[in-house]
């Protein structure tokens, strides 16, 4: 019974799917990939009693704004920080992805801002990931900061990432939320823009209008609070050896520092309804973006989280974690955006989901420097019995979108 299973990383011990999506409640919010970095609470996808969740509840909503007026919102805040002298008014960080490459070339060809690009690259580029990066700048025409981070304690933040959290992208989502404030802070820049709203994946934390200056994601406080790869900032120092220099570009800004800057984060797709599929077409016609030339392990898509070689390894943990690998993440958002349905998602969660990315996998264990076989045994270790159970040799899902589970 699930009062007897071990129940992991504060998750419901109730499995339940969204009616609407293929997504399930044990979903964690943007604010858990900051797990052991700030103290929060932990959040994961709400459900409601009708049985739909917030991200699909957040599409609904999408239906009834008037996009022509949140539009004329985005003309105005353009129009009040839009600058003359030739220097920079917005920043857009990105790794040559589809969202960033249509951030930047949107903001600057039609409502004509002046960004500057930032990169916070990639642990491991794709050799189409990093031509993609090439064409954001030399095709779409922007002024980029690539921030090559220190390599010894980059590799060793992700390496124990992946040993005490499983999380081999926290090192990378850090760096890419915290330095693009500062870096806008130090270059005089009034605006920063991400792409798409996390309330497209039922995160609470981005519903939000104009502005984001959340303190889970941009502020610090007090270091002896502060994590890194499920060690301490004062661990880190005193028994690896990294000053705390070296850390500064993971951690976050200080509010002071930002509102003395006047920096303001904003999400574009707050202003401009965002669909992945028709942003990747623009990418594709004014970057030179272009897909994967193979269909990418545990999904059937090609052009979404292809920079990295760590994103498939990422979204495999996912699967072992929280019973959910990257065709539910998928799949869930084109529901959403009206590309497929149900039906033809919960037989694409059932094909894919949980496919082992053997592709970049021997590679990125030597360049971490971690047995195969010993990142597997991490893999058991973290399976949470209410999700996971062993049949023989197998381990299955209890419980699936599909009702094939061993529980179901």
């Amino acid at each position: 019974m699930i009062e007897n299973l071990e129940v992991k990383y504060g998750l419901p011990p109730k499995i339940i799917f969204c009616k609407k999506c293929v997504m399930s409640n044990q979903r964690p919010s943007s604010t858990q990939e900051f797990k052991h970095t700030i103290q929060s609470k932990k959040v994961t996808l709400q459900i409601d009693e009708s049985g739909v969740c917030d991200a699909c509840r957040f599409s609904e909503q999408k239906n009834n704004i008037n996009w022509s007026d949140r539009e004329k919102e985005l003309e105005i805040l353009c129009d009040k920080f839009r600058k003359k002298d030739g220097s920079y008014d917005c920043l857009v960080p990105g790794s040559g992805g589809k969202d960033s490459a249509y951030a930047a070339h949107i903001l600057k060809y039609k409502y004509g801002m002046h960004p500057l690009t930032l990169t916070w690259p990639p642990i491991l580029y794709t050799e189409y990931g990093y031509q993609n990066y090439k064409n954001w700048i030399e095709i779409g025409g922007f002024d980029n900061i690539c921030f090559k981070q220190n390599g010894r304690v980059m590799k060793l933040l992700t390496r124990l990432s992946i040993i005490n959290l499983l999380h081999p992208f926290q090192t990378f989502i850090l760096g890419q939320k915290n330095l693009a404030p500062k870096i806008a802070a130090k270059f005089n820049i009034p605006l920063v823009f991400y792409g798409e709203n996390e309330a497209e994946y039922g995160n609470p934390i981005a519903d939000n209008s104009t502005s984001l200056r959340d303190k889970s994601y941009f502020t610090m406080n007090n270091l002896d609070d502060l994590y890194l790869g499920g060690v301490s900032v004062k661990e880190l120092q005193s028994k690896h050896n990294i000053e705390l220099a070296d850390l500064m570009p993971y951690l976050p800004a200080s509010i002071s520092d930002l509102e003395k800057s006047f920096v303001d984060v904003h999400y574009l797709g707050y202003y401009l309804r965002w669909a992945p599929q028709e942003v990747y077409y623009y990418a594709v016609e004014n970057t030179g973006f272009k897909p994967r030339p193979f269909r990418t392990q545990g999904t059937y898509s090609k052009y979404s989280s292809i920079d990295d070689k760590i994103d498939d390894l990422h979204y495999y943990t996912t699967f072992i974690k929280f019973g959910i690998g990257r065709a539910t993440y998928d799949a869930s958002q084109e529901i959403r955006n009206d590309h497929i349905n149900r039906e033809e998602a919960c037989n694409l969660v059932k094909r894919f989901d949980g496919e082992f990315p053997d592709r970049y996998f021997n590679e990125i264990m030597e360049y971490l420097e971690i047995n195969g076989d010993d990142f597997l045994e991490l893999c058991d270790k973290a399976r949470s019995d209410h999700i996971w159970k062993k049949v023989g040799h197998e381990w299955r899902l209890r419980h699936t979108v599909n009702n094939d589970g061993v529980d179901d």
